[in-house]
């Protein structure tokens, strides 16, 4: 005898319901042949899953492990069940993103509705990942297309420099500064100032160029991502660097944008991977982003 798809559905169904009773209910059978099944499969396992305890069943730690596993099965299984009639019913039309995580929140959301306008219907996935996983992933052709701030076309594939636009200073609402169009690294001297993390390469660059300088800022908080640093600035504990794309997503809600006379520049590129099947989906989609790419380098060269 073995376990089998019944006795893991029986199982499952008394472990959501917490009851025999509502569990045979669910699965549209008697009381008695879901006790029973259970029982079968405590017999067949060698494992005791639940507790009879005045009438009613309290599951062993042994069933609340083996129902974590079995809901992760199951959840696989409704994944894999969604992507099929996703794929139904848009004939194949699907593509599948993987990103930085910076840009999911600053670049895709408008380049998937451009898509979206384009092609109707059709379905996106978007993963997000750092480097250096996200680069292998594009190399195992995992996915359609990539976005990342390598300069290198990861091994497999293609790249397409969508964005080259300078790193920005941001400034909370009534900041001294502000009155100023363009912002000097000597204007930060003595300035409440919001750095990303001591490993970040960004980091890295801008505190080197202070330093070469002589620049003496008031290092108030350190934070890991550039969404943090302008939620920090806007909130008033100081100025920053960042890239000009989480910079715009904040620009108007007390944060303004202004440009540094010395360039740091923040790259963006599009990764083709070269071995998955061609598709006018992925098409659309790289075209979407160049599009927005182009959008976002208009209003950044717009100005606050």
């Amino acid at each position: 005898m073995e376990i089998t798809p019944r006795l893991i559905e029986v199982f499952r169904a008394v472990m959501t319901t917490g009851s025999v009773t509502r569990a045979a209910e669910l699965l549209s059978t008697s009381q008695p042949t879901v006790s029973r099944e259970l029982a079968r499969m405590e017999y067949v396992s060698g494992v005791a899953l639940f507790e009879r305890v005045q009438g009613r069943l309290r599951p062993t730690v042994a069933a609340i492990t083996l129902f974590e596993e079995v809901q992760r099965v199951y959840v696989g299984m409704e994944r894999v069940s969604s992507l099929l009639a996703s794929l139904r019913e848009n004939r194949g039309g699907h593509v599948s993103v993987i990103a930085l995580p910076a840009f999911s929140h600053s670049l895709l959301p408008g380049a998937c509705r451009r898509f979206a306008a384009a092609c109707p219907g059709a379905g996106i996935s978007i993963e997000t990942q750092e480097s250096p996983f996200l680069e292998e992933w594009l190399t195992a052709q995992r996915f359609d297309l990539g976005l990342t701030e390598q300069g290198a076309a990861p091994a497999g594939t293609r790249l397409t420099r969508l964005l080259e636009i300078d790193e920005v200073c941001v400034l909370p609402d009534g900041h001294p500064l502000l009155a100023r169009r363009v912002i000097e690294l000597a204007d930060f001297a003595d300035q409440a100032f919001v750095s990303l993390s001591a490993s970040d390469p960004y980091r890295v660059q801008i505190d080197e160029a202070f330093a070469v300088r002589g620049i003496m800022r008031r290092q108030v908080v350190e934070t890991p991502t550039a969404v943090s640093v302008c939620s920090l600035v806007r909130n008033g504990l100081g100025l920053a660097i960042v890239n000009p794309l989480t910079a715009l997503d904040f620009a108007g809600r007390n944060l303004h944008i202004r440009p540094l006379a010395a360039s740091y520049p923040f790259c963006v590129n599009l990764i083709q991977p070269e071995h998955r099947p061609a598709s006018p989906l992925v098409a659309a989609m790289a075209a979407a982003l160049c599009e927005e790419a182009a959008d976002i380098r208009q209003r950044l060269e717009a100005g606050d």
